[in-house]
């Protein structure tokens, strides 16, 4: 069910779509399942009203959208941004459902937040807004039933103001939200969790298809976008591991590592600090004023990077298109893994996909956000166990079950994809991860539907 003003949504339809067609020709009885999955299960629309600091009433727009809850209570994060509407928030919950499917923990999809901005709002404006926004929010979620958690402009700060109001609300402390402040419920690993997820799925892909360029290796570059939770903590692994980060982004403009040295770990840090007090990378030269870093306004990396070896899109949706795509191929681009939702264009994927096909076990192979970003849920459903039975696991734990279902992830869209990428695979030529991804999760819902009795 698909309308017009939905762009957003349709892609990510229309990528599964493609995906599953060698699937449903071989299984033609899951069409069905496949017909009723794309509708969600529930859409919650609703009205926040909150006060500034000048006294004055604002008003802004609440969504909730629960997607699918074959697998467990639906699981998915709070988007605070400008852009959030209906069409983004219905792709993020239909891609949450698969991509929970892929972590094999007991999951379902869902995706929400509100058109609200919190840059340049003062503390008391978000946690009032928080307040008005859990108090409705409240009344259609909990630990059995919905457990959201952050997700871009929903950091610590808010899950902290979101929990707290509904600990008032509804007089229980139970883990209705992921990201919790580490002692008082949260796990270790949480804020690192996605980034990490993300290398330790790109270090299978590489010891296949590349391991020439391992990441121990000071030789081997690495571009990556955005600059938020999910770059900084891809990039500190990185540089933890070895090898050499090349790029980081925001929505301004891009910041490009201009000696051999590549990004250090310092300089990393600075721009955590520098994000959390809502400033730009345009105003780098604060921090690099040594010459070590060319800053290039309103240009995203791809095109200014001469040679890449892994590519990791961390910022938003479709921020590498089908041109950028080109030029990461031309760089030499062996590696690209989503850290964001839906990263690549279309155009882009197909372009990746092409240099697979082509390549012969030497061009870009492509992973889906699905599949490579999928550790930072992964490790909210680890957070859900742990308040589950009141217990705290040690960074150790987790790192390591973080590790082990990246592993399983990886391995299940490879074997999958071997078997449903609709292509003979002859010689050297690498599986669509793509295709392994989607049809993977599609699978393990739509028997999970079946048995449920959601189609026969």
């Amino acid at each position: 069910m698909v309308l017009p003003h939905e762009p957003e949504f349709e892609q990510a339809l229309s990528e599964l779509t493609i995906s599953l067609q060698p699937f449903l020709k071989a299984n033609p009885q899951y069409q069905k399942a496949f017909d009723i999955v794309q509708v969600p299960e529930r859409v919650i629309q609703f009205r926040v009203v909150w006060e500034d600091d000048q006294g004055r009433p604002q008003v802004n727009r609440g969504f909730r959208v629960q997607y699918n809850s074959a697998l467990g209570p639906y699981k998915g994060g709070l988007r605070l941004h400008p852009s959030v509407n209906l069409s983004i928030l219905k792709f993020l919950g239909f891609e949450q459902t698969f991509k929970n499917a892929l972590t094999g923990l007991n999951m379902g999809g869902g995706k929400g937040g509100s058109d609200f901005d919190p840059k340049g709002k003062s503390d008391g404006e978000i946690r009032r807004f928080c307040v008005a926004f859990m108090t409705e929010l409240s009344k259609h979620i909990g630990q059995d039933t919905d457990v959201p958690a952050g997700d871009i402009g929903t950091g610590g700060r808010e899950i902290g103001f979101m929990f707290g109001a509904y600990k008032k609300l509804r007089n229980e402390f139970t883990g209705v939200l992921t990201g919790k402040g580490l002692h008082w419920g949260g796990s270790h690993i949480r804020p690192e969790a996605t980034g990490y997820g993300v290398i330790y799925y790109v270090e299978h892909m590489i010891a296949r298809a590349c391991p020439e360029y391992s990441l121990s290796k000071p030789s081997t570059l690495v571009a990556i976008s955005g600059s938020g939770n999910v770059s900084q903590f891809t990039a500190l692994k990185v540089i933890e591991l070895g090898a050499t980060v090349v790029s980081l982004s925001d929505s301004k403009g891009s910041l490009i590592a201009t000696t051999s040295k590549g990004f250090s770990k310092e300089t990393v840090l600075k721009i955590a600090e520098l994000k959390l007090a809502g400033g730009s990378l345009e105003s780098f030269k604060d921090f690099a004023s040594d010459k070590e870093y060319s800053y290039h306004p309103g240009q995203r990396p791809w095109k200014l990077l001469s040679e890449v070896h892994v590519a990791l899109p961390g910022a938003t949706q479709n921020e590498v298109s089908g041109d950028e795509a080109e030029a990461l191929v031309a760089a030499g681009t062996r590696i690209v893994a989503e850290g964001s939702n839906m990263g690549c264009t279309p155009e882009a994927i197909e372009v990746f996909e092409k240099s697979r096909r082509e390549g012969k076990g030497k061009g870009a192979w492509y992973a889906p956000g699905k599949a490579s970003n999928c550790g930072g849920v992964a490790v909210s459903g680890l957070e859900m166990a742990q308040n589950s039975s009141r217990l705290n696991w040690t960074n150790e734990e987790v790192d390591a079950k973080l590790k082990g279902i990246m592993t399983e992830c990886y391995n299940i869209c490879y074997s999958v994809g071997n078997k449903w990428s609709g292509e003979e695979l002859a010689g050297e030529t690498l599986p669509s991860l793509l295709s392994g991804a989607n049809v993977a999760g599609f699978i393990k819902v739509a028997n999970a539907m079946r048995e449920q009795g959601d189609w026969w």
